[in-house]
């Protein structure tokens, strides 16, 4: 018997055949939320960005427009543009919203006090209204370089400022941030239990396996129905969806920090078609010589995400295991 052709890998290996995968997960997410959760609809949170964009789609397909909400929750450090797209977002869809300023909670947690005391230990003349972001270093590809979070910020007159972080500072930082996504998520429990609804997550492959989510906040729902696809697979479904042209071609942000910041620049550290390219080959045991040469890279460029990858994975294992108990 003849072997069996596959075609070379290359980039368009990740290729989806994206109606078929969204009739897939619409499926998923009807039996879901109706026959195991026993719930009436599904409340997401969205926020312009891809992923949240994605997932309200999907879920206005499976339940109806009628049976979803999105719900925006800014506050005084989001980008204005996250709303805006938001509710262009649910304007195309026909879905109900609610907008819920959590500033008023984060000021009572001190979300914003215990972080700036950890960053004016590291720029003392830091005030509150500049900007500010932690970023790692973005030369995957050209060097080994650590995973060694840099602290940014931008004075009032453009100034930039930066500044290894040691440990303390780095644990205060994103400990006191992290109140964003869990203060989020407490509302969208609230939104969908006032309604016997469902809270559908967002995160995707990437943040889901690598670690970019914060235990009990984003990473915190009753079904995710992307999880399974890489970034780029998402997009593929953004445009079969249709969703609008201003959220599809947005740089994928973090919107945690005043001071900006990409998700590739913030975690990632490479562009999210060459990230998802190796990964995708390096998982379904693709030889190196195949994946270097589909990229134009060097088997050293290779190794070097694949080493990042199993590092990130490593490092965060703990945010994906269930509560132990004895």
């Amino acid at each position: 018997m003849k072997p069996i052709e596959h075609p070379p890998f290359s980039r368009q290996s990740l290729q989806l055949n994206a109606p078929k995968e969204i009739d897939r997960i619409v499926e998923a997410i009807h039996g879901a939320v109706h026959h195991h959760l026993h719930r009436q609809g599904a409340v997401v949170g969205i926020s312009g960005g891809i992923d949240s964009s994605v997932v309200l789609a999907l879920c206005v397909k499976a339940l109806g427009a009628e049976h979803v909400v999105g719900v925006m929750l800014p506050e005084k450090e989001s980008s204005p543009q996250s709303t805006l797209l938001a509710e262009e977002l649910a304007g195309h869809y026909h879905v109900s919203t609610m907008t819920i300023d959590i500033t008023p909670a984060l000021e009572g947690f001190g979300c914003y006090e215990k972080r700036n005391e950890a960053i004016c230990r590291i720029v003392p003349q830091f005030e509150q209204g500049w900007g500010v972001k932690i970023v790692l270093p973005n030369d995957l590809l050209t060097q080994g370089s650590l995973n060694v979070f840099q602290l940014v910020v931008t004075t009032p007159e453009g100034q930039i400022l930066r500044q290894r972080l040691t440990p303390h500072e780095y644990f205060q930082i994103v400990a006191s941030s992290n109140f964003k996504q869990r203060v989020r998520t407490t509302h969208l429990y609230y939104q969908a239990e006032l309604r016997n609804y469902a809270v559908i997550g967002t995160p995707n492959k990437n943040e889901h396996d690598l670690g970019f989510f914060v235990k009990g906040g984003d990473g915190l729902y009753d079904f995710a129905p992307i999880r399974h696809l890489f970034k780029t697979q998402v997009f593929q479904l953004a445009e079969t969806l249709g969703i609008p042209d201003s959220i599809r071609t947005r740089p994928p942000i973090t919107d945690t920090y005043p001071g900006g910041g990409t998700q590739e620049e913030f975690f990632f550290r490479l562009p999210f078609e060459t990230l998802d390219t190796i990964w995708y080959g390096y998982e379904n045991n693709v030889p190196l010589e195949e994946i270097t040469a589909a990229l134009n890279l060097s088997p050293e460029q290779v190794l070097r995400v694949i080493k990042d990858i199993n590092s990130k994975q490593s490092a965060t294992m703990y945010l994906r295991e269930s509560p132990h108990g004895m």
